[in-house]
C-alpha cells in the first residue's frame, strides 16, 4: 500500500514539518555526527535532533537528522544497509586480480568483524553482510572501491582485515557514505543538503522566505517506505492513540504479514499512527511500537 508523502508534505505547515521531518544532511569532513547534529538543532532553534548512524570526523556524506518528534524514530533506521565510497591504500604493490580473488573468498556476504579499539561499542565479534564490494580503479598503491554493507560494519576494519589477509597491509584514505538505508545524496526529490544550503535555507526562513527550508525537509513518515503499511478505520483512533492494540476488526484491509513483523500504521485519512508489531493472535493482530500522539491545539 503506497503513501503520497509530497501530499502530506503539502498539507502541513512548515513549523508542523520541523516538528516531525528529517533532513539528510551532507557531512564534511572535519566535525562529528554529533556536532553536526547540535548544529542543525541549535540552528533551527529545536528542541532535540538526532542522526541515524555514526560517521567518523573525516567521512563525508549521507548523514540523516531527525527533527523533534522524529527523534523517537532513530531506532527503527539505525539497522539499514549502507553504501561508501572510497580510496584504499595498499602498503605493497598487488594486481587488481589478487585483490578481488582475495574479497570474493573473505569479504562478501557474512563475514566476521571485530570492531576497532577506538569504537564506542564492546569490542566482541559480531556477523555482519558485505553485500557488495567493487574495486573500481587502481593507480599505483591507491584504490577506489565502492561497497554496500550491512548497517553496524566498520569499513576502516573492512579495509584493515583485507591487507592483513593479502599479507600487505592496507589502510583507508578517504571515505565517503552514499547511502543510508533510504536515504541517499541524489535522491530525486530529498537529496543530501550541504551545511552551507542548509544555513542559507534557514536564514530565508527566518526572514519570512520558507521556500528552501521546505524544500529540505522529509516528513518523518517516510519511515513508510522501510515497512508495511497497513490503515485502520478512524472510529477507534482514541483508544489507539491511547497504546491499546490493533483488533482485526480495525483493519480496512487485512494484509497477508506474517508474526513479528513490523508495520507501519496510517488511518484511512493518512496521518500516521505509529510502528507496530504482528501478533496475529486471535483478534488482536498488532501491538504498539511506538504510538506518534496527536499535537494538541492551542
Amino acid at each position: 500500500m503506497e503513501i503520497d508523502l509530497e501530499e502530506i508534505k503539502q498539507r502541513k505547515t512548515t513549523k508542523e514539518l520541523l516538528e516531525f521531518g528529517i533532513i539528510n544532511i551532507d557531512k564534511p569532513s572535519g566535525p562529528t555526527s554529533f556536532s553536526v547534529s547540535e548544529f542543525v538543532k541549535d540552528t533551527l532553534e529545536l528542541r532535540k535532533t538526532s542522526h541515524f548512524g555514526t560517521l567518523d570526523p573525516k567521512v563525508t556524506g549521507v548523514l540523516p537528522i531527525a527533527l523533534n518528534r522524529a527523534c523517537k524514530f532513530t531506532g527503527f533506521f539505525l539497522g539499514e544497509d549502507k553504501e561508501y565510497v572510497g580510496i584504499m591504500r595498499i602498503h605493497e604493490d598487488i594486481s587488481l586480480e589478487n585483490i578481488r580473488k582475495m574479497i570474493k573468498t573473505k569479504f562478501l556476504g557474512e563475514i566476521t568483524q571485530l570492531p576497532p579499539k577506538k569504537s564506542r561499542v564492546k569490542r566482541q565479534e559480531r556477523q555482519r553482510e558485505i553485500k557488495s564490494f567493487e574495486l573500481i580503479e587502481k593507480y599505483e598503491k591507491d584504490i577506489l572501491f565502492k561497497s554496500e554493507v550491512e548497517g553496524g560494519t566498520y569499513i576502516r576494519k573492512l579495509i584493515h582485515d583485507l591487507g592483513q589477509e593479502l599479507n600487505v597491509g592496507a589502510h583507508m584514505l578517504e571515505l565517503r557514505r552514499i547511502r543510508a538505508g533510504i536515504f541517499n545524496e541524489d535522491n530525486k526529490y530529498y537529496p543530501s543538503v550541504n551545511l552551507y544550503d542548509f544555513e542559507k535555507a534557514v536564514k530565508e526562513y527566518k526572514n519570512g522566505n520558507e521556500e528552501l527550508l521546505r524544500k529540505m525537509i522529509i516528513p518523518a513518515e517516510i519511515i513508510c517506505k522501510l515497512y508495511p503499511v497497513v490503515k485502520i478505520k478512524k472510529d477507534n483512533l482514541k483508544q489507539i492513540f491511547t497504546g491499546k492494540p490493533i483488533f482485526n476488526k480495525d483493519i480496512l484491509e487485512k494484509p497477508k504479514i506474517d508474526k513479528g513483523e513490523k508495520i507501519v500504521v496510517f488511518s484511512e485519512d493518512n496521518d500516521l499512527i505509529g510502528v507496530y508489531e504482528v501478533l496475529d493472535k486471535e483478534n488482536i493482530f498488532a501491538k504498539a511500537e511506538y504510538v506518534l500522539q496527536p499535537i494538541k491545539q492551542k
